[in-house]
C-alpha cells in the first residue's frame, strides 16, 4: 500500500472508456464494479495502482480499471508482477487471475510468489471451468464435471485454491462470493492495507459453461456459509449448528443450544491463529461442510521486495555501488584477434 495522502474519488474515476465485455451474468461484472468502488473509497493513487493478469475471461480486468495495467501471458502474471514490485515498490500491485490460468498453467509461479511473500494483491476468480477456451474442466472442476474435454465426466480430483494458498505461505488469505458487495469491500480494503503476500479466493459464476456451481452457497448463506468473525465461535444455520472439533481433531457438525452442544464448545475463530487451524478451516467444504466466508488467516512477515531491496542496500553500504565496465572485464576475460587467436 502507498503511503500518498489519500484523496477523493467515485467509482467513475476508476472506470476507463473500454466496452465491458464479458457474457450477461458473468459474475466479473460484480467484481469489477466492487474493486472500482473499493478502491475509489480508500483513495488510492491511480498512478502508483497497476493491474496484472494472465489469460482468461477474467485477465481482461486491466483493460477496466483507469489504472495502470498489464495483460501478460498464460499463467505468469504472479512473475512479471514480481519484478515490477521488486524495482518499484511503492507501487500497489494487484494481480487478477482465474482458477485455470492461476493453478494450471500458473500454478508453479503461484506457489513461488506466495512463498516468498511478495506483496502483492492476488484475487483469483473461481468457477470451476475454463470460460475463455468453451468450458474445458480445470483444477478446480468437481469430480464428474462434464465439458468438452470430459464428456463422459472428469476423473480428477479438485485442487483446494485454500489449501495451496496456505500450504505455500500466503500470509493473508480469504474468500467470498461475487454476489457479497458488503464482504468483498471489507475483504479488498484490509487486502489493500496488509503488507505480503495476499491471495483471495472470489467464488464466481460462469452462466455459459458452469452456471449455478455456487448457486447453494449464494442462495442459501444461512445453512452453505459459515461467516468468519474475529474472536467469535463458527456458528451457521441462525445460530442452530455450530463447528466443534470431535476425535482425532476431526470437524464435526453439532446442534447449538439448549439441551445440545454448547457454543464454549465450539471452534473459535482467529485469524492470526495456528496455521494447523488456518488449514482445518480450508478443508470445511461443501456437500460436508458450509464454506467459511471471510479472512481465514493472516499474519506479518518481512516481504521478499523489502529483503531483497535490503540486499542490494548493504551490499553496496560495504562495497560502494561498484563499476559494471570493472566487472564485465575482470576474471575470464578475453579478446579474439583478427586471426581467431585469444589474448
Amino acid at each position: 500500500m502507498s503511503d500518498a495522502v489519500k484523496i477523493k474519488l467515485s467509482k467513475k474515476d476508476l472506470e476507463t472508456d473500454q466496452d465491458v465485455r464479458w457474457c450477461p451474468g458473468c459474475g466479473d461484472y460484480a467484481i469489477l464494479a466492487i474493486v472500482q468502488r473499493t478502491l475509489a473509497q480508500l483513495g488510492v493513487q491511480r498512478e502508483n495502482t497497476v493491474f496484472i493478469s494472465g489469460i482468461g475471461c477474467s485477465s481482461r480486468f486491466p483493460y477496466y480499471m483507469n489504472t495502470y495495467g498489464f495483460h501478460t501471458i498464460h499463467g505468469r502474471a504472479p512473475t512479471v508482477a514480481t519484478g515490477l514490485k521488486v524495482t518499484r515498490p511503492e507501487l500497489d500491485v494487484w494481480v487478477i487471475t482465474g482458477d485455470g490460468d492461476g493453478l494450471s498453467i500458473g500454478g508453479n509461479h503461484m506457489v513461488h510468489v506466495l512463498r516468498r511473500n511478495v506483496d502483492l494483491k492476488i484475487i483469483l476468480f473461481n468457477n470451476q471451468i475454463y470460460g475463455l477456451t468453451k468450458g474445458q474442466y480445470s483444477p478446480t472442476s468437481a469430480v464428474g464435471t462434464r465439458a468438452p474435454s470430459t464428456p463422459t465426466g472428469s476423473v480428477d480430483h479438485p485442487l483446494n485454491p485454500i489449501s495451496l494458498a496456505l500450504g505455500a505461505g500466503a500470509t493473508f488469505v480469504a474468500r467470498c462470493t461475487d454476489t457479497d458487495a458488503k464482504l468483498m469491500g471489507s475483504i479488498l480494503e484490509q487486502a489493500y492495507k496488509h503488507k505480503g503476500a495476499v491471495f483471495i479466493e472470489m467464488l464466481q459464476n460462469c452462466p455459459v459453461f458452469n452456471d449455478g456451481v455456487w448457486e447453494g452457497v449464494k442462495d442459501d448463506p444461512a445453512g452453505k456459509q459459515i461467516a468468519l468473525v474475529e474472536g467469535k465461535p463458527l456458528l451457521f444455520a441462525g445460530g442452530t449448528k455450530g463447528i466443534k472439533l470431535g476425535a482425532g481433531m476431526v470437524p464435526e457438525i453439532v446442534d447449538v443450544g439448549e439441551g445440545a452442544t454448547p457454543v464454549s464448545e465450539l471452534l473459535v475463530h482467529h485469524e492470526r491463529g495456528s496455521q494447523v487451524y488456518a488449514h482445518l478451516l480450508a478443508q470445511l467444504v461443501l456437500p460436508d461442510f458450509p464454506i467459511p466466508m471471510g479472512v481465514l488467516y493472516r499474519h506479518d512477515k518481512p516481504t521478499y521486495e523489502a529483503l531483497a531491496r535490503q540486499q542490494v542496500d548493504d551490499a553496496i553500504a560495504k562495497q560502494g555501488k561498484g563499476d559494471l565496465s570493472k566487472l564485465m572485464f575482470s576474471g575470464m576475460v578475453w579478446e579474439v584477434g583478427a586471426d581467431g587467436t585469444r589474448h
